[in-house]
């Protein structure tokens, strides 16, 4: 009896053991098989605009350095966009433009660059705000002092407004103020050449 007693129990326990181990209706019978995670849906590549840098603005200010990579008595930069173009008045002196800078031309004498001069196309100016057709009052707000002298072709008020150190052999500036008041060139440079009135005399 006792036996059968412990029979009874051993298979009791053998059944609840069974069930505790069995899979809950529809679950699967074996565990999937070990390994990673599923892999999670990638995210979409960031989209990298990639644009190239804009050009670095051309410098549109003149001073008695001179402009751009051109500077008053040097030589002409080799890989620069200064050149001469069309006919020349000697050989001694040569003008160079550059198409990056309208309406402005350069003098060059003894291979260096002696005088820059901006005229009425060009959008170039000096630092502190004068370029072409500025007017005469301006230019003295700025520059006080300058020698006034008659303008060769034109009648009063044109006239030509120096640096007072021009003759000092440093770099200088010229204006040419024309009929109306107004600034027709800007001339930076070198003495004798700041002061040619038709390019190279």
């Amino acid at each position: 009896m006792r036996n059968q007693l412990l029979s009874a129990t051993s298979a009791l326990v053998l059944s609840l053991a069974l069930a505790a181990c069995s899979p809950a209706p529809g679950e699967p019978a074996t565990p999937p098989p070990a390994g990673d995670p599923a892999p999670q849906a990638a995210a979409p590549p960031a989209i990298t605009q990639t644009t190239d840098p804009a050009p670095a603005a051309l410098p549109k200010v003149l001073g008695l350095e001179g402009l751009g990579d051109l500077r008053i008595g040097q030589p002409v930069p080799p890989a620069s966009t200064w050149a001469e173009r069309g006919a020349q008045e000697s050989d001694a002196c040569r003008t160079i433009t550059s198409p990056d800078y309208p309406g402005v031309y350069a003098i060059v004498e003894g291979g260096k660059v002696q005088r820059i001069t901006v005229g009425q196309r060009s959008d170039v100016k000096l630092a502190e705000g004068i370029g072409a057709g500025a007017s005469e009052a301006d230019v003295k707000q700025w520059f006080a002092g300058f020698r006034e002298t008659p303008h060769k072709y034109e009648a009063a008020p044109a006239k030509y407004l120096t640096a007072p150190n021009a003759d000092s052999g440093d770099s200088a500036l010229r204006f040419e103020i024309g009929g109306d008041g107004k600034v027709k060139l800007i001339h930076v440079g070198m003495m004798p050449v700041l002061g040619y009135v038709e390019g190279c005399s």
